[in-house]
Parts: C-alpha cells; structure tokens; sequence
C-alpha cells in the first residue's frame, strides 16, 4: 500500500462540482506540482488554478490537503473540488496518472482505511451500504453503524464469550482451586442470553433487508386484471403495454419508484393462468418466481368482472404464501362492480383505479414499509455478517452439551470457534485475550 492512488469521487455526469481525491505519500507532493503552489497549508481551503504536466490550464478549484494520519485513509490526502462535467474531473485524473499515481481500485480507500486502524471492518461495510441505501430508515441504521452500533454488540459478545471460556480455562487448570458453585450456571444463563439476542438480531435484519436493497413488490392477478395498468400509473408514465387481449405481459417487468421515503422495486407480472402457449407459460412460471422473492404481494383483482376460476387460483396462491406481506386490491372501481366481494371480505380489500387514482394503495404500502423500519433493533447489513453471527450462535448451541457433561475442553473448543466467528466481523480474533481475561478476572495468586 505504498503507492499512491487516485480516483474521481463523485459520480460521473453534469455536476456543478466534482471532487479528485489522492491518497498517499506522494499527494502533497503531486498537489504542489499541479497547482504550481509550494506552501499548502492543513485542512485549509485553497482556491488554486490547476495545470496539466505541459502547464496547460485546467481549471480553477478548491484544493484540501488533509496530513497524515489526520484524514479518512491515514495516510496524506489531497481533494481537488473541480467544475463538475464530464471533462475537467477526467483531465485532472490523466494529469495525475502523468505523474505516475496509480487510478484506485474499487474501495481501495476504504481499504486503507481499514489497514490503517481508521475503522473497522463493520464501519466499512456501513459507508458501502449508506451509497446504496434505499430508504431514510436505512440511512438511519447506517449511520448508527458508522457511529459503532455493531461494533460495540460485537465487543460486549466477545467479552462475555470471553468471559465464559476464561472460567472454563481456570477450571480446567486450577481445578483445586475453589471455584464458585453457581459459575456453571451463569455460564448457561449468559450463552442462553446470547443464543436469544443473535435469534432476534438476525431474524430483525432479514426482514429488514428491503430498507438496504429496496422492497420488492409484484404485483399478480389473473390476465387483463389491470396490473400494467397500475405499474404505469404508479411509475407515471407508459412502461408496459396495455391492451384487452389476454396474456399481453408475457414476461416480469421490473422497475424503481418512490414509495414515501422508501425506493421500491416494482414487478409487473405475467397473468396467471393455465396457458397453452409455451411462451405464456414461461412467463408464468417467472412470475411464481417473483411471487417467491417478493417482499410485498399486491393481489389484484378486476371489479368490473364476476369471481371465477382464475380468481379463485389466485387467492389459493396467496395463502400460501406464509407469513409473506399481501395486500389484496380490487381494480377497475370507476366501473360498474360485477365482482363477488364477499369472497375477499377477510382480506380488507382496497379499492384502486387507474382512472381515479391510487392513494389508498402507496399510503398502505408506506405505512407498511415505514412499520418494518421502526424499532431499534440492531440490524446486520450484509451476508457476511449475519453468516458470523450464525456461526457463532451454532457454536455457542454445540458448546452447551460439553459443559453439561463436564467435558470442558470441548466446551473450550466450541467457544473459541464463537470467538472467532464473532470477531470475524470487525477484527481478527487473538488467543492471547484468553490469557488476558483468566488473569484479569481471577486473582490466581502468584
């Protein structure tokens, strides 16, 4: 990590700014040279032209020169905070390169960052996720992570992990030592306490999930129930096409929209029905699919026609959908009503219409999403972590028989493999901590 990087820090496009930022040994040096300044002073603004390695212009900016290890890597930063566009930020970067500093890899500031102790392994994970946040609640959990939320979790469990592999070692070394009489029992008391708390937090974060990635809604119904229809009025423009002729969606349709403060992603999907048509039944089966891997169900039902079959089928598939969120929806209420309420009466229905609107239907599904991001839950935000904790908990439940048993070695073994997985997530585990938590907790006399 000796070389130095630089990369463009905002996204590409029109822009009224544009930031360049260069991290590492070299950056102070290869600011004076750019900017043709000599005395560049810490964490001051200085309003600077900027030329090329011909002395050609560039562009008149703002440079920041942030000393190590005072900056967001450690080492020394540089930003130079240009016009935005498409041109000014680039010709900055070739200048740079032409000095000889090497273009960033993805994340490799933040990588820097990590190896050099600016943060963990948890904060850098949550300024990953906080770029691609889909709701005000995910930046909320985020940012509580950046503040250290998990990171502080991750250290209290490793201490009473710790804590209880400490007794375990000096019972199994210092056996004529007296040893309290309920130690076995709290021991079971704080891995049953564990064991409870990891359950919650990862039960929490996968049905929370949505508020990182964005929920993702289908929307299903029997053929020319109207569910083109509402994708395009909730996307407000023509994004499917709308015809009477039955089976006109043959394939799922997938697109963004803004639910409240929450960035859905909404699937049109092909009708369900039986179909002859091998194409239809493709789309069919990718619809059953989407139905699987949807957060939310909007179940729709035409209420311009009478219940039939078709509709029945339906109905069929979202009770079976377990504990998945449906919202059942009749269509087409600007027309005269054929359709048999009676039959979706336990599933409250609400009324829709492209025609005359659809309030009901995002204020329902806001309030939805909203009541899914309350709470203070500690949340894990990505696979790698819940796969930690998982581990963990698998071998806090495999270290409970050994200790039961009295075979505290394999107790020892088990709670070390939980050590391990736990402080996977933010730093590398240490066996000489064992040590450090026997001798500290016991006075062993000597």
């Amino acid at each position: 990590m000796h070389k130095t990087i630089a990369a463009i820090a905002t996204a590409h496009g029109v822009s009224s700014i544009a930031i360049v930022r260069i991290s590492g040994e070299d950056a102070l040096q290869i600011a004076r040279k750019i900017s043709h300044k000599q005395e560049i002073i810490p964490r001051y603004a200085h309003l600077t032209s900027l030329y090329t390695s011909d002395d050609t212009l560039i562009d008149r900016a703002i440079m920041i020169y942030f000393a190590a290890p005072h900056s967001f890597t450690g080492e020394d930063i540089v930003e130079f905070q240009c016009h935005g566009g498409m041109i000014v930020a680039q010709e900055i970067l070739d200048t740079l390169t032409a000095y000889g500093i090497h273009l960033a890899e993805p994340g490799e500031f933040s990588k820097r960052a990590f190896f050099n102790g600016k943060m963990d392994l948890t904060e850098a994970e949550a300024v990953s996720k906080l770029i691609e946040a889909k709701s005000v609640d995910a930046a909320k959990i985020l940012a509580r992570q950046l503040k250290g939320e998990l990171k502080l979790f991750v250290e209290q469990t490793r201490e009473a992990l710790l804590r209880s592999l400490a007794y375990s070692e000096v019972m199994i070394d210092y056996a004529e030592e007296e040893i309290p009489d309920d130690i076995m029992e709290n021991i079971l008391v704080q891995l049953d306490s564990l064991i409870l708390q990891i359950e919650r937090i990862v039960d929490a974060s996968h049905r929370r999930k949505g508020l990182l990635e964005g929920f993702k809604v289908a929307i299903v119904g029997k053929p020319n129930v109207g569910k083109s229809s509402l994708l395009n009025a909730l996307l407000s423009y023509e994004r499917a096409i709308v015809s009477d002729i039955a089976g006109t969606t043959r394939d799922t349709i997938e697109e963004q929209v803004r639910i409240g403060s929450h960035i859905i992603r909404l699937v049109d999907t092909a009708g369900i029905r039986e179909a002859q048509d091998s194409i239809e039944k493709i789309g069919i089966e990718r619809s059953l699919g989407s139905i699987e891997e949807a957060d939310v169900i909007i179940a729709l039902f035409d209420g311009s026609r009478v219940f039939d079959e078709e509709d029945a089928k339906i109905l069929e598939l979202i009770d079976g959908l377990n504990e998945k969120e449906c919202i059942v929806a009749i269509n087409k209420t600007d027309l005269k009503p054929l359709l048999d309420r009676s039959k979706l009466d336990k599933y409250s229905p609400i009324e829709v219409s492209a025609k005359k609107g659809f309030v009901h239907l995002t204020q329902t599904l806001e309030k939805l999403f909203d009541s899914i991001g309350q709470g203070e839950e500690l949340m894990l935000v990505t696979a790698r972590q819940i796969d930690a904790v998982t581990k963990a908990k698998t071998s806090i439940i495999e270290a409970k028989m050994p200790l039961l048993n009295g075979e505290l070695e394999f107790f020892s073994y088990h709670l070390q493999e939980a050590v391990k997985s736990i402080s996977s997530i933010s730093k590398p585990y240490e066996s000489e901590e064992i040590l450090d938590k026997m001798f500290g907790e016991f006075c062993l006399g000597k």
